[in-house]
């Protein structure tokens, strides 16, 4: 099993390059998990502490778990991938069935601060992009997708995402393989991407 991990800022466009890499393989012996998937359970909070959740913190991530099912994965055995509702703030109590594939693509923005699952890569992709592009691309999806309001959006864009994007993702850059530019289509370092992957999948 090849392990890919794909890592950025909030709003860099690691879902676009994803889906880019998935599209053109077409391939059924390719799958995506999300770091969004493993965010702590809190059930046992109110809503209202649920909202006030540093979410950008790597604390926020169940590392454990996504280690476990990495692992577990690599073993040739299936998982039920935890299913997260960004208007609760917490999981759902559906699931999602994975199964082991050829290559497993994990996304999201502070895998690369953990050093276990880092080691469980074989290829390391950071997905850079301005902060200004990525702050316009978190207004549009939060906005439209997760039913944020203006105001809300770049109040914690200010307080908590600029910061913890310096302190924890940025500094993640130099664990990186290959570094995506993605302000525009990044075809080259995409066709490397897809290149080692049909190696694998052949």
């Amino acid at each position: 099993m090849l392990i890919i991990g794909i890592a950025g800022g909030t709003g860099s466009g690691k879902t676009t390059v994803v889906n880019q890499i998935i599209n053109q393989l077409q391939h059924d012996e390719v799958d995506v998990i999300s770091q969004d998937s493993y965010y702590q359970d809190t059930s046992h909070l109110t809503l209202e502490e649920r909202v006030k959740i540093n979410f950008d913190h790597p604390k926020s991530i169940d590392f454990d778990l996504l280690v476990e099912h990495l692992q577990i994965l690599k073993t040739g055995k299936s998982i039920e991938q935890p299913e997260y509702s960004f208007t609760e703030h917490n999981r759902t109590k559906e699931t999602i069935t994975t199964k082991p594939r050829k290559v497993m693509i994990v996304e999201g923005i502070l895998i690369f601060t953990h050093p276990e699952i880092r080691k469980m890569f074989d290829i390391k992709i950071f997905v850079h992009a301005d902060s200004d592009e990525r702050l316009m691309r978190r207004l549009k999806r939060d906005i439209a997708e997760r039913g944020r309001d203006l105001h809300e959006v770049v109040d914690r864009y200010k307080t908590t995402l600029k910061p913890m994007h310096q302190q924890f993702i940025e500094p993640t850059k130099e664990y990186a393989d290959i570094i995506i530019p993605n302000n525009r289509y990044n075809t080259v370092a995409i066709d490397i991407v897809q290149t080692i992957i049909k190696e694998k999948l052949v």
